[in-house]
């Protein structure tokens, strides 16, 4: 299906492409001050319900709209350009703990209603300046690359699908609800935030609807996600997604996030936004930051030009959002980066391969076909023994790791993923990105759906028709990854310079026309074929796969070889 743009993402796009958007301060911290008891949270909808709901702030639109309502208010009076759904923790899964995952929907569309009439009433009253709504998708309480149990590396509470299925839930309300963009926030494990946008993806092609997408990603003291990953390769990791902006929120103070936001800056070509909390929390949990000590340095991030959105997160009031907007009105939003075209790959940290790069080594080790040692471990199921092979690779100067367990006897969707979730928990290991090797689609999926990362697959090409092919180079490109293209079609292995030459050269053109894949994300393998076999036909396999390199580099040149 089509997606058609609303009218109001213009008038969206023209504010931001006027001056700092202002985003609102902490929901969570204006209704605490409430004081709201056991019985303020539940109201009447929720009298008789069998489970304690004191801070589960979402049922608040239901118990007491009235108040988050005047919550909405007092932002959009403070200078608030967007003001977010009280819909953080309303997904199936977060209200499950509170037995409420059978309300998501009712929930996301009080709270859409509750916000939507909000701005639009302040809107009425100016309709110079429209405000806009968005739509709040919070982290969940779940990990995808974080063990649930820590005496189990490899156990996880949910699976990715089980996380795409719950957003898309969330996503689908949100936008019946009538939210202008949508903001996957305060993401602190990558893999959580694919599984949102992944299904904001979904959602977008079963209604024919498109809205912006804002994604805002945490990190704590160290410049590093709960997951670990870094400000770089976080960014990399959902580089492929269209998204209106990517940002840092919550965790820290404004100080202590400037170097993480000056880095994302510098790197991504989206515009950036920013929301930190009111400093660090005090001994009894507050925030001590006054709106004039953060106004005073967030005012530093834009007159170093550092911000397109800025609002206040923990322990922000609509005190802290007016001085905000009044130490930033002065200055001109940001100017996107325009970073060079590389080739990058992340695991926990960035991959980057530039012109004095020398040779990218992929440890071929942890593959079955490859390694009689590593498919004797992985047979066995002794995965701790397997891992250490992963990490003597890396050890040795890998700077990717090659994960095949392609092997007649082996459920391949099963042992791919329980070995990447095992090999996710092992740091000095997760830092390379993974390549996802296997003949099968099925374990190339399952594989994609267990990395953070920017990972690489391995492998797809033509044999089997462009209708598959493009299939499958779309479905790769949504999870975020890099792909290796087999010279091979529907008339099978290339071999000499000029097939070798069309077939990638036919397989490029779909890929960046068709399949939107950034040429720099592209890795063709020319095949290399045995040599010295003594049969007169196959002398030139060599030479052809240096000639064919050569003319492949020269119209294709920010591809790579393999």
């Amino acid at each position: 299906m089509s997606s058609s743009q609303p009218p109001r993402t213009e008038l969206l796009l023209n504010l931001l492409s006027q001056r700092i958007a202002i985003l609102d301060g902490a929901m969570g911290t204006m209704v605490h001050a409430l004081g709201f008891d056991e019985a303020g949270f539940r109201g009447k909808p929720f009298q008789d319900h069998q489970r304690d709901l004191k801070n589960c702030i979402d049922v608040l639109t239901l118990s007491q709209p009235e108040a988050i309502r005047q919550i909405h208010t007092s932002f959009l009076d403070a200078g608030a350009d967007i003001i977010e759904t009280n819909t953080f923790g309303a997904t199936p899964v977060a209200l499950a703990d509170f037995g409420l995952a059978d309300q998501t929907r009712e929930l996301n569309l009080a709270a859409c209603r509750i916000a939507r009439e909000a701005a639009d009433a302040v809107t009425a009253q100016n309709p110079e300046r429209p405000r806009f709504v968005a739509g709040s998708i919070g982290p969940t309480n779940k990990q995808l690359s974080i063990a649930g149990n820590v005496a189990d590396p490899g156990h996880r509470d949910v699976t990715f699908d089980e996380m795409v299925a719950c957003y898309r839930e969330q996503i689908e309300a949100l936008l019946e609800g009538g939210v202008d963009l949508l903001l996957a926030e305060t993401a602190f494990d990558t893999l959580v935030l694919k599984a949102a946008l992944f299904a904001i993806e979904d959602v977008f092609q079963s209604t024919g609807i498109r809205l912006p997408v804002m994604a805002s990603f945490t990190v704590f003291e160290g410049g590093r996600t709960l997951s670990a990953q870094t400000v770089e390769a976080c960014w990399q990791s959902v580089s492929h997604a269209n998204l209106l902006s990517i940002g840092i929120n919550c965790a820290l103070g404004p100080e202590k996030i400037r170097p993480y936001l000056s880095d994302l800056s510098r790197i991504t070509s989206r515009l950036v936004s920013c929301y930190p909390n009111a400093g660090l929390p005090n001994a009894l949990g507050g925030f001590d930051e006054t709106p004039e000590m953060m106004a005073a340095v967030i005012g530093e991030f834009a007159r170093d030009g550092l911000l397109n959105i800025v609002g206040g997160c923990c322990g922000t009031t609509p005190d802290h959002i007016r001085a905000i907007a009044e130490a930033v009105a002065p200055h001109p939003p940001r100017q996107p980066a325009q970073p060079p075209l590389l080739s990058r790959y992340s695991g926990l940290e960035l991959l980057e391969i530039r012109p004095e790069s020398s040779f990218t080594i992929i440890g071929e080790r942890t593959n079955v076909t490859g390694s009689r040692a590593f498919a004797r471990l992985i047979k066995d199921e002794n995965y701790e023994a397997a891992l250490s092979v992963a990490r003597q690779q890396v050890e040795n100067g890998a700077n990717l790791i090659d994960v095949n367990v392609d092997e007649g006897m082996l459920d391949g969707p099963a042992v791919m993923t329980k070995f990447l979730t095992l090999l996710s928990s092992e740091p000095d290991v997760s830092r390379v990105p993974i390549m996802i090797d296997s003949s099968r689609w099925e374990v190339l999926e399952a594989g994609l759906k267990c990395i953070q990362g920017k990972g690489v697959v391995n492998s797809i090409s033509l044999k089997e028709g462009e209708a598959s092919f493009l299939h499958q180079a779309r479905t790769i490109r949504r999870y975020g990854a890099a792909v290796v293209v087999m010279a091979f079609d529907e008339e099978g292995q290339a071999t000499d310079i000029e097939r070798r030459v069309s077939i990638c050269e036919r397989a490029y053109r779909l890929l960046t026309e068709e399949a939107d894949f950034p040429p720099e994300d592209i890795i063709f393998d020319p095949n290399i074929l045995t040599v010295a076999t003594g049969m007169e036909e196959h002398n030139r396999y060599a030479v052809n796969f240096i000639e064919a390199t050569r003319e492949m580099k020269k119209r294709m040149p920010l591809v790579k070889i393999s």
